[in-house]
């Protein structure tokens, strides 16, 4: 009779969910969104961005999280202060944006403890 090796290791395989066909279509269009975004950005240098478009503002506050934009809103003196990425996603709604490509080594500055995007327990000061 030989040995036969029993291992109680179980690998762990996680069920991928299929996507119902809304969700994709959904997760395509914003993808969609997002990539046409960036061609315009890129293609024109910058874009304005009104006030009240909280749908354009949120894509643009997720491409910029990645490096791929620069966020500056626009002051009532018509000054622009660039934004972080937290500040972008809980910016008020009040003020136009100005997109533009992020300049060669100084993209997206995130900072290393930022409670709004990243968890800060356990991370160094």
């Amino acid at each position: 009779m030989g040995c036969v090796a029993v291992s109680n290791v179980v690998p762990f395989r996680r069920a991928i969910p299929v996507p119902a066909s809304s969700e994709r279509e959904a997760h395509h269009r914003r993808r969609g969104e997002q990539r046409s975004l960036l061609d315009a950005v890129y293609a024109t240098g910058s874009m304005i961005v009104a006030a009240e478009d909280r749908a354009m503002k949120l894509t643009a506050s997720r491409l910029q999280v990645y490096g791929f934009l620069a966020i500056e809103e626009v002051g009532e003196d018509g000054l622009m202060r660039r934004l972080r990425p937290s500040e972008a996603i809980r910016a008020r709604s009040e003020r136009p944006w100005r997109l533009s490509k992020p300049a060669c080594g100084t993209a997206v500055t995130i900072p290393r403890l930022d409670g709004f995007l990243f968890e800060s327990a356990g991370q160094p000061a």
